[in-house]
């Protein structure tokens, strides 16, 4: 990917809002640039960052599983070691992307912008506006774990580059294999085994199975109340038009594909009817919880924790600890399935190779030390920093290993976890914000047969691997005009929000997906369908052409 391109878009249902840009700050960003480097901040590398105390308002988004970023151990030993005191503005897990919306137009927000996944639309159009502080020119002065993270991971630094050159926020890269090949479906293997049933390998043996675990009493009390197949409905990792469409029609994460040169989109597709179809079978059997389609992921967890409500017997999500805790009795018996076989002969599963989340750590013009809270989000890539926001304190959430021991990678391993991830803690946090996880520091952890979720993950994730999309036919990070991606984020808005919707009413019977399918296509074009593959079209043919 070449410099002179822009930035990497990931557009989401939540830029309603983006066109009302509030003109409320200085709109000569060089300036402020060229001033803020006399700032009071101590050389590259040393700490504390700043000799006075300092403070800097944060806004986060929320975490079910944070019990508050104020007192929190890893926010103790930051504020500690930068003499960086931070004062937090916590949004709603469920709404922050509205709330970074609303703050943005109305000019009510903070001195930086932590894990409110800041698109790269927004970083154009404010940094543009001179919301967003320009970080290139701290990174020269001050940046350590920044221009290390720059030769570790070389894609980053295009990826997170602005169409102007200048970039805008901080990111997290997170090389995680599992996650490069997420979208998978979990069974609860007692009951395959109690049924003497195989693990499903096409639509119909999981259609079979599924039935099974509805009609022959797996968990043995007697009574029909087992849950053959349960999902959720925030996230793309949790929904269930992700793995069980796959074998009907090949698509990345997004739903995109190129085929012939072409961008095209999967939920036009002849094949995605046929998924739909599919689906409504399970559904019209009572082989899906109608909770799928009402529930989010905290209630999915919370559904999977509780004794008193039966088992499920499979669970759409990237892993299970969506559904179970690694310490429940039960984490261990869900397994992955492999991607089933379509009735056309199709077995695929989405690929992403790219490990960079964008707009992670923004940093606005309210900050009166910009170079002050660009070192600070500097210092979170370091290892160190990453092993404590991530998994807790050294020596007692995580210890270094014994020598000899070896990690997943065959490697001497270089950390080994003692503590459970995934529940309600005060100790890190919880993997928001910027952090630096490489391929190599992932898999340096012990390969702990008995305790590393990374080693089950990555064993089951093997599974996966032989049927990954092609990369040729994977839409890549594309990058836009300011002025496409404002049109991109209104026209995807409305596709996304009818296609989810037409998605649940057809599987669930409210509407005929025959009779409506080509009412379906006809209201698609009418939301402009061709004009935004015009525009991926567009930018995808410029990035052939600089390759």
């Amino acid at each position: 990917m070449k410099k002179g391109l822009t930035a990497l878009v990931a557009i989401t249902a939540s830029l309603a809002l983006l066109s009302a840009c509030a003109d409320s700050g200085p709109k000569d960003t060089a300036q402020k640039t060229e001033a803020s480097m006399d700032d009071q901040v101590t050389p590259a590398g040393e700490f504390p960052i700043t000799k006075e105390k300092t403070t800097l308002k944060v806004m986060v988004k929320g975490s079910s599983i944070v019990e508050n970023f104020a007192t929190n151990e890893f926010t103790k030993w930051l504020e500690e070691k930068t003499n960086i005191h931070i004062d937090w503005e916590v949004a709603p897990e469920k709404t922050f992307a509205e709330k970074l919306n609303v703050s943005l137009a109305s000019g009510d927000y903070p001195d930086v912008l932590l894990n409110m996944s800041v698109s790269p639309i927004q970083q154009s159009i404010y940094g543009k506006d001179g919301v967003f502080i320009p970080l290139n020119p701290y990174i020269d002065k001050y940046g350590v774990e920044m221009k290390k993270m720059f030769e570790q991971v070389t894609y980053v630094k295009d990826l997170i580059t602005m169409p102007d050159g200048k970039i805008y926020s901080v990111p997290q890269v997170n090389d995680c294999y599992h996650c490069s090949l997420g979208q998978k479906m979990w069974i609860y293997q007692p009951w395959l085994d109690k049924l003497g049933l195989k693990m499903p390998e096409t639509t119909e043996e999981f259609y079979q199975v599924l039935k099974a675990f509805k009609e022959k009493d797996p968990n043995g009390n007697g009574k029909a109340d087992e849950i053959p197949l349960v999902g959720a409905t925030n996230g793309p990792s949790s929904t269930l038009d992700l793995f069980l469409t796959s074998p009907f029609i090949e698509k990345d994460f997004n739903l995109r594909f190129v085929k012939d040169g072409k961008v095209q989109v999967a939920y036009n597709q002849p094949e995605w009817k046929e998924a739909l179809t599919y689906l409504h079978k399970l559904f019209a059997e009572g082989l899906i919880s109608p909770q799928t389609f009402t529930q989010d992921r905290n209630q999915l967890k919370q559904m999977g924790m509780n004794p008193e409500i039966p088992i499920a017997g499979a669970i759409a999500s990237q892993n299970q600890t969506v559904f179970v805790d690694v310490d429940n009795p039960r984490f261990k018996d869900y397994v992955s399935v492999p991607p089933l076989k379509g009735p056309s002969g199709i077995r695929s599963t989405a690929y992403n190779p790219y490990a960079v989340s964008t707009g992670q750590y923004v940093v606005t013009n309210k900050a009166k030390n910009p170079a002050a809270a660009f070192r600070m989000a500097d210092l979170l890539l370091s290892e160190e920093a990453t092993l404590r926001s991530t998994q807790g304190r050294p020596d007692q959430e995580w210890v270094r290993p014994a020598q000899g021991e070896l990690g997943i990678n065959g490697k001497p391993a270089k950390w080994k976890p003692i503590a459970t991830f995934g529940k309600l803690q005060n100790i890190h946090w919880a993997q928001a914000g910027p952090s630096l996880r490489t391929n190599d520091l992932r898999l340096s952890v012990v390969a702990d047969p008995k305790n590393s979720l990374e080693l089950i993950l990555y064993n089951e994730t093997k599974k996966y691997e032989p049927y990954a999309t092609d990369p040729s036919k994977i839409v890549p990070p594309l990058f836009f005009t300011n002025e496409q991606a404002e049109e991109l984020s209104t026209i995807e808005k409305t596709l996304t929000d009818y296609r989810t919707e037409f998605f649940a009413k057809t599987v669930t019977g409210s509407l005929d997906i025959d009779k409506e399918w080509n009412n379906y296509l006809s209201t698609l074009d009418k939301m402009n369908i061709k004009r935004y593959l015009e525009i991926y079209q567009q930018a995808y043919t410029q990035y052939k052409s600089k390759k």
